[in-house]
């Protein structure tokens, strides 16, 4: 690892009992130490975040459907039926790309572009 990556440098606060054991149960419900939950939280009000898994998960399932809608519609506005057989193909299609394309509208919006 670079040496300019190394987490070598402490951030910490003051807080009462009470704080810090809600702050616990917070990083125990996302499956987080303390400290990762902590720094995750902070780098996302500093505007350097990194999409939640289910924050990805969800805008691939969104994507996905999006995909099968659109190309649904299409096919049926031009009049032409749609078979078993090729909603399947749309589904799988849509299914294969979905994280990719999730992943590439998450680095878009983290580096100030839009898609």
């Amino acid at each position: 690892m670079p040496a300019d990556q190394l987490r070598n440098r402490t951030v910490g606060c003051k807080m009462t009992e009470a704080e810090c054991e809600r702050l616990i149960a917070v990083a125990e419900r996302e499956c987080l130490t303390l400290s990762e939950w902590c720094r995750e939280a902070l780098l996302q009000q500093a505007g350097v975040q990194k999409p939640r898994a289910l924050e990805e998960t969800v805008l691939a399932e969104i994507i996905a459907l999006r995909t099968i809608l659109l190309n649904a519609l299409y096919k049926l506005a031009q009049g032409e039926a749609l078979t078993p057989e090729e909603m399947q193909r749309l589904i799988e299609r849509a299914d294969h790309d979905k994280f990719r394309k999730a992943q590439e509208r998450l680095a878009a919006v983290a580096t100030g572009g839009a898609e």
